[in-house]
């Protein structure tokens, strides 16, 4: 399905078979095709009202981020992203994917927490003189990243008193903001995170393809594979949709008590895809109301795991534990690095099946061995198999996902655009941390420590 070097979905092993006795049937995902008419139609509704914004991500101009990139490639060597989940996943992801098959030469790292030992490895790795820092955040409020970002500029201030302006990029909110009084101010050079389009959605934005310019990554291809797979996308016939199937079968198994999804790259390039992939659907479908206001508590766990790593950790419970998940692979078919294994020993039957194969022959034997056991098992997985590791491919899987989760919001009738549950954790961090304005919240924590420690039960 697609074209012959898109990515492709194989979804044999999530329907019933001769292995996968308790699958969905074509006849349930036909049943309820339906639930296809109502989402193309809340989906062309939402589009009109202007909060689907990475649809039309793949039209963008990018010339503002390459001429940018042209003038200042040769002065850096390193760039530090300063921002979290939406605002460093995705940069993240696509960075790891195309490092090695791309042979960058550029460094990227990501700040994207508050441990101060992650902070130090970060600052000790890097040469302060030759690194851009890009502090990504919609709202310039974020926590984490106002602080990393404060001690940041301190530090590059003392390094680099006469040039640390231009060392600054700030990604924020095109109007508002603190970030955005700053730039004014200080001159910083800017981009913008658009309104209508969410954090977990924006890593086809200034977000993450500034990062990935510099890197020397083509986000010109990156864009180009989104589009193909949006093409793709727009299929009204569910069977020729990898976005609208994906969604109808992870939604069927949803329904059958199979509330985890676990994602499984076999290649480590593809593994921190399976971290951003864990927010997409984790902050997009875990919700408590739904649209009209009842209480559902939905939403499928997204559970990452590494082939092959993770067969001698977790494989042992999908096989034989609770038959609670649906697993997803992802295959590299065509590695532009291998190595063949050398027959060292040929005498010793131990070893010697090994000798003159390539590693990647190793690898996807070992993939398809874990598909058979888990299918042997009744446990429905698929696969999404990457003809190899380009950008088309990537903004490709990008787009795909982001269109599978947005579906998959529709059909459970829920907002998956919104994030509830986060918002009422920033709100306690602010109170505890003792902002102005969250006085009563930082009242009804002090209470709640107290009852805590008079109720403790610490050894």
């Amino acid at each position: 399905m697609g074209e012959k070097m898109s990515i492709k979905f194989d979804y044999t092993n999530s329907l019933k078979t001769s292995l996968i006795k308790n699958g969905i049937t074509v006849a349930e995902i036909e049943n309820n095709s339906h639930l296809c008419l109502k989402a193309f139609n809340r989906f062309k509704k939402e589009r009109g009202m202007d909060i689907l914004g990475f649809y039309d991500l793949p039209d963008q101009n990018v010339d503002h981020i390459t001429d940018y990139i042209d003038t200042v490639k040769n002065n850096y060597d390193y760039m530090v992203v300063l921002g979290i989940g939406g605002s460093a996943l995705g940069n993240k992801a696509i960075y790891s994917a195309l490092k090695s098959t791309k042979q960058l030469n550029k460094k990227l790292f990501i700040m994207d927490n508050v441990d101060p030992l992650m902070v130090h490895d970060i600052l000790t790795e890097i040469d302060i003189k030759r690194t851009l820092f890009n502090v990504i955040t919609k709202s310039g409020t974020t926590a984490e990243t106002m602080s990393t970002f404060m001690i940041v500029m301190e530090m590059i201030k003392k390094a680099c008193p006469d040039t640390y302006k231009k060392q600054i990029i700030v990604t924020t909110d095109k109007e508002k903001g603190f970030l955005r009084q700053l730039i004014k101010e200080e001159g910083y050079k800017d981009y913008i995170v658009p309104d209508n389009v969410g954090g977990r959605f924006s890593v086809l934005t200034d977000v993450g393809l500034l990062s990935s310019a510099f890197v020397g990554i083509d986000i010109k291809n990156l864009l180009s594979g989104a589009k193909n797979m949006r093409d793709r996308c727009d299929n009204d016939c569910i069977w020729k949709n990898p976005a609208y199937l994906n969604a109808m079968i992870h939604y069927l198994y949803m329904k059958k008590g199979k509330n985890i999804s676990v994602m499984m790259p076999y290649v480590n390039s593809l593994y921190d895809f399976a971290d951003w992939y864990r927010q997409l659907w984790a902050e997009s479908l875990g919700k408590r109301f739904n649209t009209s206001k009842q209480i559902v508590e939905t939403g499928q766990t997204p559970v990452k795991a590494l082939g092959t790593t993770d067969q001698h950790s977790q494989i042992q419970l999908y096989v034989e534990g609770p038959n609670d998940k649906i697993i997803t692979f992802l295959t590299l078919e065509n590695f532009k690095i291998d190595y063949m294994i050398p027959n060292l020993y040929p005498e010793r039957n131990e070893v010697n099946y090994l000798g003159d194969c390539m590693l990647s022959e190793l690898l996807l034997a070992e993939r398809l061995g874990t598909e058979i056991a888990l299918s042997k098992a009744d446990r429905p997985n698929c696969n999404i198999i990457f003809p190899e590791l380009n950008e088309e491919n990537v903004g490709e899987f990008i787009y795909l996902y982001e269109m599978q989760t947005l579906i998959a919001g529709y059909f459970l009738d829920i907002d998956p655009l919104d994030q509830p549950g986060v918002e009422a954790g920033k709100i306690a961090t602010y109170a505890k941390m003792g902002k102005k304005g969250f006085e009563d919240e930082a009242a009804l924590i002090q209470d709640y420590i107290n009852d805590k420690k008079k109720q403790g039960r610490t050894i």
